[in-house]
């Protein structure tokens, strides 16, 4: 089947991936459907993988992918044969550990992500169990493959853990990667004023032509004062970030007494320096948030099938051009998804 690999670890990673037509054809298990890929989409986790994780044994040639769409060509032992043909979009976080049900994730719960620990969606088929496969309908495949795993993502720290509520104020970072403009779009609708940071001007513009209320430059400075200013001095309720080291410390200086600070990832690095005193003075919270559950995600996509909320693609490109695909997300210049389109 043709498929775009990642040969081997090291980075830049879009220099090691390769397009080809001969990649083995995966076979679905007990309980899996094997899905013809209509779209997938690159997150950074794609990244990671590429450049190799701590403790995580990948062998190259490795297909990533954790966003997919399309029509269930074949299905496992166990599975409804009503499943084939049809359209889905999948969740690519499998529970392993716990009550090992896919409507919760809770903490000690071990995720097994598809496109990170096992083949994923960068091909022309994939297979998952159909308890992670979502029933889309007539629905576009490349849209609905831009809004997966980022708004659930986004949707499992505003709401699951941030427990958001109108008329918040939610501080937004690194504006233009995935997870942040499903915030966004999440935020708006939810009713909260919104503040968003970038260190891309046309990347504030083009998130104030989104509703952002406010778009903060991060020339490096601390802009946690320009937060304060927009906020009246008071400070934000909820900060949604994924970029880590780099912006911790203006985050932390720009939340209310009582914020909550929810992590999802961490770009520019996994440590950071924390201020306790901060903390503990003002009473803030510090969250992690990762993927989420089946429950979740069927809450999530519902905006997606009624219109309330559109992902936002960057760039849709061709299988051929995975190598482009790649290259785009590890530029950072990407504002949105950038989506690969297999029809």
């Amino acid at each position: 089947m043709r498929a775009v690999e990642i040969l081997r670890q090291g980075s830049p990673v879009a220099a090691n991936v390769q397009f080809t037509k001969d990649r083995a054809l995966p076979e679905p298990r007990v309980g899996e459907a094997r899905v013809r890929t209509e779209a997938s989409a690159l997150n950074h986790l794609d990244l990671w993988v590429g450049r190799g994780l701590p403790g995580l044994d990948t062998k190259f040639p490795t297909v990533t992918g954790s966003d997919g769409a399309g029509r269930i060509e074949s299905v496992g032992p166990g599975v409804d044969p009503s499943w084939v043909g049809r359209r889905v979009l999948l969740n690519a976080a499998i529970i392993r550990s716990g009550a090992g049900h896919p409507d919760h994730v809770d903490a000690g719960e071990d995720i097994h992500m598809i496109g990170e620990h096992s083949p994923g969606t960068m091909a022309e088929f994939f297979v998952a169990p159909v308890t992670n496969l979502l029933d889309i309908g007539d629905a576009d495949p490349v849209q609905a493959t831009a809004f997966g795993l980022t708004h659930l993502t986004a949707y499992r720290m505003l709401v699951t853990r941030a427990h958001v509520r109108p008329g918040q104020t939610v501080l937004i970072t690194g504006i233009g990667g995935g997870v942040a403009l499903a915030a966004l779009g999440l935020a708006r609708h939810v009713g909260c004023r919104t503040i968003v940071t970038s260190r891309h001007a046309d990347k504030l513009q083009r998130a104030r032509e989104l509703g952002a209320d406010h778009a903060i430059l991060d020339d490096g400075s601390d802009w946690s004062k320009a937060v304060r200013a927009a906020t009246g001095r008071r400070g934000v309720d909820i900060v949604i970030d994924s970029v880590g080291r780099s912006v911790l410390p203006a985050c932390v200086r720009g939340m209310a007494r009582g914020g909550c600070f929810v992590t999802c990832g961490c770009t520019s690095g996994f440590e950071g320096t924390l201020d306790l005193a901060r903390v503990f003075w003002n009473q803030l919270s510090i969250l992690g948030s990762t993927m989420g559950s089946m429950q979740e995600f069927r809450e999530v996509v519902q905006f997606f099938r009624t219109g309330a909320i559109r992902p936002v693609i960057d760039s849709t490109l061709l299988p051929e051009q995975g190598s482009e695909a790649y290259a785009r997300l590890e530029s950072g210049q990407q504002f949105g998804k950038v989506v690969v389109d297999w029809r």
